[in-house]
């Protein structure tokens, strides 16, 4: 016995000399010892102390140990304490009676100092087992309740996606129509490269796509254009958010389950993959996927075989694979959190949608185009973008992207109640509230002190523009009204 488990034994007997025997066997193996001189005192020191195990002498004065056995398994906070008792020879039948009311043992008198050792010590493990197997049952059985709970949310996720599979085929042409490549917006060359690649992914039904890029940049937007516009259009388009699915119901989402295949399964299950045949199967966050489940991936982009959890049928399935991530993937290839052979299966083409910040040519495009969508709505005529309200929103870097810029419209209408837009309807996100209005330099302003030197005076625009846009080229480049290559070019005649 190891002293670092001391576990508590509590002696019962009204000898004193046994009592000191015993403590004498324990005490030096590390036990921490109780005594109790009587039953009364047992049950005191029981329902206090919390010993593991229990030595009782059968014959003793006042409350014997049969009658201390009945009282303590009467009581709940001491019933599972296992009792051994302590008996001359001559008190077998007695003993025997002490088993009916609950003892677990016996050591006769006298004892050998060995003999109670092994016994103490064989009770003792059938106590930390009891105890390890009751905890674990405590642990499943919260495990089962959260699966429960769990399983109830994840079987109405599918009822949903089952109905909305079943109805498709109903809604498959307005769905096109909504999501219809004409859905772009923007006359950027970034915006074309997309467009032109959408167009070219149309002809191509089984091609696997990867978009990369910031989030609210229109990733999602892009693969719903390349579904509905292409050969799988009258199939499902499913997308499933990498980052929203627990651990340990992903192979059961992704390749479904049958009934009895675990606690909570209380029917057959289809998997994303086969609520996605014939049609695409949208992952987003792909580089949030846990390396387990990439490698099974992997496999059904392969063989496009998939097998449900608890099942031994392998069912072919036929779906596109569209993914999109704002994460690194080579870095993460690099520090082994991405396989690199799944990447190279998804990218077999890539199409990079380019943070708002660097198109700000589409922003008055967009921002136009979102508020005549949300007047529709709201049953509204569309309201004005005041100049003043779009130079603020060209002067704003857009942390959220298109996604950002879309709910700043939707905002912007309400709060101007369909009035012209003006910049105190704007809510963009500095220093936590509603920007100032962003202006364009005052032309009298910047005349004033101007040197005569023609080249000296745009050197000195150039430097002003510059530092109010805080070193960015592009948009010093609009305030002026010129190219940026023109800047570049001022850059490198003042270095040279």
């Amino acid at each position: 016995m190891s002293s670092t488990e001391r576990e508590k034994i509590l002696i019962v007997d009204d000898n004193p000399v046994n009592l000191k025997v015993l403590s004498d066997a324990l005490e030096p193996e590390g036990y921490r010892i109780l005594a109790a001189p009587s039953g009364e005192v047992a049950l005191k020191i029981a329902a206090k102390g919390e010993p593991e195990l229990i030595l009782l002498d059968v014959m003793m004065s006042g409350m014997n140990g049969l009658e201390t056995c009945r009282r303590l398994k009467e009581d709940e906070a001491t019933r599972d304490i296992p009792v051994v008792f302590i008996s001359a020879r001559g008190e077998m039948e007695s003993v025997c009676e002490g088993f009916r009311a609950g003892g677990v043992d016996y050591i006769t008198k006298p004892f050998h100092a060995e003999e109670v050792l092994v016994r103490v010590e064989n009770h003792l493990k059938h106590v930390r087992v009891t105890r390890e197997l009751l905890q674990k049952n405590r642990e499943l059985t919260s495990a089962n309740e959260s699966l429960q709970k769990e399983m109830q949310r994840r079987q109405k996720a599918e009822d949903a996606l089952q109905a909305a599979d079943e109805k498709l085929h109903i809604i498959s042409d307005s769905e096109a129509r909504r999501w219809d490549i004409a859905g772009f917006v923007g006359q950027s060359k970034t915006v074309r490269n997309i467009l032109r690649d959408i167009q070219r992914l149309h002809s191509f039904g089984a091609t696997s796509v990867l978009m990369t890029g910031e989030s609210g940049t229109g990733k999602e937007l892009i693969a719903r254009a390349i579904h509905y516009g292409g050969q799988r259009a009258s199939g499902p388009f499913v997308p499933v958010n990498c980052v929203a699915i627990p651990d340990d119901l992903a192979e059961s989402l992704f390749f479904g389950h049958i009934k009895g295949a675990f606690t909570g399964a209380t029917a057959d299950r289809k998997g994303y993959f086969e609520l996605a045949h014939g049609g695409t199967l949208f992952l987003d966050e792909i580089g949030d996927m846990p390396l387990l489940l990439q490698a099974k991936l992997l496999r059904v982009l392969e063989d496009g075989i998939v097998t449900a959890v608890g099942s031994a049928v392998d069912k072919t399935v036929d779906v596109r694979i569209l993914a999109a991530t704002n994460a690194d993937l080579h870095a993460k290839i690099a520090s082994g959190a991405f396989r690199q052979d799944l990447y190279f299966r998804l990218a077999r083409f890539t199409v990079l949608t380019p943070p708002l910040r660097e198109r700000p040519e589409d922003i008055a495009l967009l921002a136009t185009h979102f508020l005549n969508l949300f007047a529709t709505e709201m049953g509204m005529k569309p309201p004005r973008l005041s100049p003043s309200a779009l130079v603020a929103l060209e002067n704003y870097h857009f942390p959220g992207n298109v996604r950002e810029l879309k709910n700043i419209m939707e905002r912007s209408l309400i709060e101007s109640s369909g009035m012209e837009i003006q910049p105190a309807h704007l809510y963009l996100i500095q220093s936590g509230g509603v920007a100032k209005q962003a202006s364009r330099p005052d032309k009298a302003a910047i005349a004033r002190d101007l040197p005569l030197n023609l080249e000296e005076a745009e050197n000195l625009l150039i430097q002003r523009a510059l530092a109010q846009t805080s070193g960015n080229i592009a948009e010093a480049a609009r305030l002026l009204g010129i190219h940026r290559t023109r800047i570049y070019r001022k850059m490198a005649q003042a270095v040279s």
